[in-house]
C-alpha cells in the first residue's frame, strides 16, 4: 500500500478530518474564534515534546562545537520554514552562512511556487546534502508534518546510515521519518482547523521548536550575551539604532558616542571589548 492511499492518509492524524463542519457558513467571527481555539493547543503540544527537543539540541551542541552543521530538509510549508529559520540567523547572531542551512525539496524555486512531484523523491533530499560533503559531525534535521514525505524520509534515512546525526520535526506520532531519525521531535497538535491544511496549526508548531533549536544553540554557542543579540549585523538603520542603545545601555555612554563605537567596530560585542579594552590599557 502507497503512503499516498486513502487508508494511510485516515491514519496521518494532519490528515483526518477538521473539528468543525460546513467552514463556508460560518460568520466570520466564528472563523476566527475556531481557529484561534485550535492554536491553543499549540503550546501545549510542543510543551509534551519539550524533553526531544531537549536531547536534540544538546547532541547538536557537542557537534557544532567541533565545526559541525545542521541541515534542514523539508518540502513545501515544512521545507520553507527551514530555510527562512537558517536565513535569519547570519543577521541576527552574526553567524556563518555555513552553518545552519536549509534545503527544500525543488530547491530555491520552491520557495515561492511549488515544484511538481519533488517531494516525492525518495534520493532528492540526500543528494542535495551530498552537495554538501556532510560529514559524522553535522546533523540532518527532516520537517515533515505528517512524517511520511519522501523527499524527506529518504534523507533521514540514508544520513542515519552514514553515520550522522539525525533528527525530525513532525506532527504525526509513530511516522516514517520518527521512525528513521536518531531523535524524533513528535508535536501532536490534532487536525488542523482546515482539513489537512498543515500550513496552520502544524506549520506553527514547527516554527516554534526551529525557534527553539537555533535561538538556543546561538545562545549556547556565544552569541549572545546577557539577553542581547550582540552579534547581529547592522544591515539597516533599525538594527543601527539597536546595538547604540545596548552600547549606551552596557557602557554608560551618550547616543553620539555609543554609535561611533559601533559603527567603527561593526558589531555590539566588538566596540564594548575595544571599548573596555581600552580603558583597561590606560589604567
Amino acid at each position: 500500500m502507497s503512503e499516498t492511499g486513502d487508508e494511510d492518509l485516515r491514519n496521518i492524524i494532519t490528515e483526518q478530518p477538521s473539528r468543525y463542519e460546513d467552514l463556508e457558513k460560518m460568520p466570520l467571527g466564528d472563523l476566527l474564534k475556531g481557529i484561534n481555539r485550535e492554536d491553543a493547543r499549540i503550546h501545549k503540544a510542543v510543551r509534551k515534546a519539550l524533553p526531544q527537543i531537549e536531547m536534540l539540541i544538546g547532541q547538536i551542541l557537542e557537534r557544532m562545537k567541533k565545526g559541525g552543521r545542521v541541515f534542514y530538509l523539508g518540502a513545501g510549508t515544512s521545507g520553507r520554514l527551514g530555510v527562512l529559520d537558517a536565513s535569519e540567523l547570519p543577521p541576527t547572531f552574526g553567524a556563518p552562512d555555513n552553518m545552519v542551512i536549509g534545503l527544500i525539496a525543488g530547491g530555491d524555486k520552491a520557495l515561492r511556487k511549488p515544484v511538481e512531484k519533488a517531494e516525492d523523491d525518495p534520493l532528492g533530499g540526500w543528494k542535495d546534502l551530498q552537495k554538501f560533503n556532510v560529514s559524522e559531525l553535522d546533523t540532518v534535521i527532516g520537517i515533515a508534518a505528517s512524517g511520511t514525505t519522501p523527499y524527506v524520509v529518504g534523507a533521514v534515512e540514508q544520513a542515519g546510515k552514514a553515520g550522522l546525526l539525525t533528527g525530525c520535526i513532525t506532527c504525526n506520532p509513530g511516522s516514517p521519518v520518527a521512525k528513521l531519525a536518531g531523535i524524533p521531535v513528535e508535536a501532536v497538535v490534532g487536525p488542523e482547523f482546515l482539513t489537512g491544511s498543515t500550513r496552520m496549526k502544524a506549520g506553527t508548531a514547527q516554527k516554534m521548536i526551529l525557534n527553539m533549536i537555533t535561538t538556543a544553540l546561538m545562545i549556547k554557542l556565544g552569541k549572545v550575551k546577557g539577553n542581547r543579540m550582540v552579534n547581529m549585523q547592522l544591515t539597516n538603520s533599525k538594527l543601527i539604532r539597536r546595538g547604540t542603545r545596548m552600547i549606551m545601555e552596557e557602557l554608560s555612554l551618550d547616543a553620539g558616542r555609543a554609535r561611533k563605537l559601533l559603527l567603527e567596530h561593526g558589531s555590539v560585542r566588538l566596540a564594548i571589548e575595544a571599548w573596555r579594552s581600552e580603558k583597561e590599557d590606560k589604567i
